[in-house]
C-alpha cells in the first residue's frame, strides 16, 4: 500500500537531527491532532507517505495560531496534511493555495479537503511549481510553506520572496538531509549530490542575506524560516 500511494517511504521520519530520546518525547508528549487533521496524519504515518513529522507539525500549528494569516501558499501538497493543519488558522475570509504536480497525491488531497469541508478555503493548483510560481501576484501571501523537491528550493526562493508580503514568513522543510548536508560532497552518493549541492547553495544564500531575517530550527529534518524585511535592488 505504501509503495502505491507514496512516492517513497517517509525516510525523514526515521533520521531526525535531534537525539532520539528527545524526538520520542516530542512526538509522544505533544498530543495527537484531533479530527480530520489527525486522521490524515495517522493514515500517512501508517503507510509511509511523506508528511511533516509530528514535532514540526506542532511548531507550525503553534506559529500559525499566533499569526492568523489571511493568505497561505504551500508548495508540495502530498495528501493534504500540512494544508489542512494550516487552514485551521486562517483569519476569517482567509485562503490557502497549494501546489502539487503528482496526480496520485493531489487526488487524495482533494478527497481529504472535501471530507473536512475545506473546499472553499483551499485551492489546489495542479502542476509544476516552477511554472505556476511566476504567475502568482506580488506581495500576496502572509505565510509560504515549501515542502517539495529539495533541489528546487533555491530555484523557487526568489519567486517566493516576491509573492510574500512584507513581514511575512517562508518556512522551508527538510533542509539538513539527516545532517548529511554538512558532509563533503565527495562522501555523498552520486544519486543525491544535486540535492546536497542545491541545499548548501540555499543555506549559503539565506544565511548570508542581509536584507531578510532567518533562523534554523532543529525539528524533524530541519526547518529554515525566513522573515521578509525588505526588497532587493533590481540590479
Amino acid at each position: 500500500m505504501a509503495q502505491e500511494e507514496g512516492r517513497k517511504l517517509n525516510e525523514m521520519m526515521d533520521r531526525p537531527i535531534v537525539m532520539a530520546k528527545v524526538v520520542d518525547y516530542m512526538r509522544e508528549a505533544q498530543g495527537k491532532f484531533p479530527g480530520g487533521v489527525g486522521e490524515i496524519q495517522a493514515y500517512a504515518n501508517e503507510r509511509g507517505i511523506p508528511v511533516i513529522p509530528h514535532e514540526t507539525a506542532k511548531f507550525i500549528d503553534w506559529l500559525l495560531a499566533i499569526i492568523q494569516p489571511e493568505q497561505i501558499l504551500e508548495i508540495g501538497t502530498a495528501i493534504g496534511f500540512s494544508a489542512s493543519l494550516m487552514a485551521q488558522h486562517l483569519a476569517e475570509g482567509g485562503h490557502l493555495t497549494t501546489i502539487d504536480r503528482y496526480e496520485q497525491m493531489y487526488t487524495r488531497a482533494k478527497e481529504n479537503f472535501q471530507k473536512q469541508g475545506l473546499d472553499e478555503q483551499i485551492t489546489l493548483l495542479e502542476g509544476d511549481a516552477k511554472d505556476i510560481l511566476p504567475t502568482l501576484p506580488d506581495a500576496h501571501y502572509d505565510v509560504i510553506f515549501m515542502d517539495s523537491a529539495k533541489a528546487k528550493y533555491i530555484e523557487f526562493l526568489p519567486d517566493c520572496l516576491r509573492v510574500l508580503k512584507m513581514g511575512g514568513i517562508v518556512m522551508i522543510d527538510d533542509i539538513f538531509q539527516g545532517g548529511t548536508v554538512l558532509d563533503d560532497e565527495a562522501d555523498i552518493p552520486k544519486r543525491v549530490r544535486k540535492i546536497h549541492r542545491k541545499l548548501n547553495e540555499l543555506l549559503d544564500t539565506v544565511l548570508a542575506d542581509e536584507v531578510n531575517r532567518s533562523a534554523l530550527i532543529p525539528l524533524g529534518d530541519g526547518l529554515l524560516v525566513i522573515r521578509k524585511e525588505g526588497d532587493y535592488d533590481e540590479d
